[in-house]
């Protein structure tokens, strides 16, 4: 699953009411592309996928397809802390056309870690498209642990990490005793140079629906060996980063979004908007 360097978990757009908007999202898809999204993440986190039923998924994973048009890779987040219902959602998605599947750790269940082997390795064995696991423990109270990840990564088409536990460490250990094929993205935007330093190949972003643009340069700079320009672009763009986070995600985001232009709609309960305080953060870093 090697589809560039910056991958937008990218949200889910509403209307009024919280229902989906699909010309929302065309526009958001629109304006992702124009700001250097090298592949788009649907119906992950950031997408609020414990909100969405499974017929709204694939709603969004087919007309991400149809708009798209290959011009990027669609990778469909279809994994839940149901293997069965995992099975189903990734089948339908895959016959739907998207270029990827993402699988979340199952959340409450809190499976021992050869439960997690097998969950993912039931899924990946239905369907042919690359998988990319997806290690957030800071959501789902649950860690994937490096030797999980790495017999889980010589199943054939199981080639990437998403992997948000911020620990360096960890991720040093999985680059190494991978195979050079697979594939580690951080999930944390402000870790994105130094997991880069140690053998990461990028971000699966949340802050690129903003600064996507400037993610580009700032790794560009670090591929090309200007490491100065790269750190001094880093330290920059860390406050956007972190005030995306400054509430629960994808609450941030999306008001930027909407400051920015770019009507995406609120975010659906529990989540609720962000008091006036938290819109003053935002608006600082935006400006």
């Amino acid at each position: 699953m090697e589809f560039g360097h910056v991958y937008t978990a990218m949200v889910t757009p509403f209307d009024e009411k919280g229902a989906l908007h699909l010309k929302r999202l065309e526009e958001l898809i629109d304006h992702l592309l124009a700001n250097g999204t090298d592949a788009l993440v649907v119906a992950g986190t950031t997408g609020e996928s414990p909100t969405l039923s499974p017929s709204e998924k694939l709603e969004l994973f087919q007309h991400c397809v149809d708009y798209v048009k290959k011009r990027v890779p669609v990778i469909a987040g279809t994994g839940s802390n149901d293997t069965k219902g995992s099975v189903e959602l990734t089948e339908k998605a895959a016959a739907l056309g998207v270029d990827g599947i993402m699988l979340v750790t199952p959340y409450y269940n809190k499976p021992s870690q050869k439960g997690l082997y097998e969950h993912f390795r039931t899924i990946a064995s239905r369907t042919t498209l690359p998988v990319m696991l997806y290690n957030v423990p800071g959501r789902t109270a649950l860690h994937m642990e490096a030797e999980t990840v790495i017999a889980l990564s010589k199943i054939k088409n199981i080639t990437a990490v998403k992997e948000s536990s911020g620990d360096l460490e960890h991720m040093a250990k999985l680059i190494t005793e991978t195979a050079d094929d697979f594939i580690l993205y951080t999930g944390d935007d402000g870790n994105t140079l130094p997991a880069m330093a140690i053998g990461a190949r990028g971000v699966v972003s949340v802050a690129s629906h903003i600064i996507g643009a400037e993610m580009q340069t700032m790794i560009s700079h670090f591929l090309q060996g200007n490491v100065s320009e790269a750190a001094a672009l880093h330290r920059q763009l860390l406050p956007t980063m972190q005030a995306m986070f400054s509430a629960p995600n994808p609450t941030c985001v999306k008001y930027a979004l909407e400051a920015r232009g770019i009507e995406v709609g609120g975010v659906r309960l529990p989540l609720v908007p962000l008091d006036e305080q938290q819109k003053k953060t935002i608006d600082a870093v935006l400006a």
